[in-house]
């Protein structure tokens, strides 16, 4: 299991995609970076997001350095 390194606070940002057939999604983040997402990273446990909602998340760095959402909310 990959342990994420310590998170920046919550940041706001657009889904810009998401497939809910494999659950992976990307977030354009307000200040111009893509974050990638997983489904079980949604805060209200519900699995599917729809494109072009807002949304707060925390940015995770992993050990590989790949930026990573978590705790993404519905704005």
């Amino acid at each position: 299991m990959t342990v994420p390194r310590a998170a920046d606070r919550a940041q706001a940002g657009v889904v810009a995609t998401f497939d809910e057939h494999v659950g992976l999604g990307a977030i354009a983040l307000d200040d111009g970076r893509e974050v990638a997402f997983h489904a079980t990273q949604l805060a209200d446990g519900s699995r599917r997001v729809q494109e072009g909602v807002r949304v707060t998340a925390r940015v995770v760095r992993w050990h590989r350095g790949e930026l990573e959402a978590t705790m993404v909310t519905k704005a």
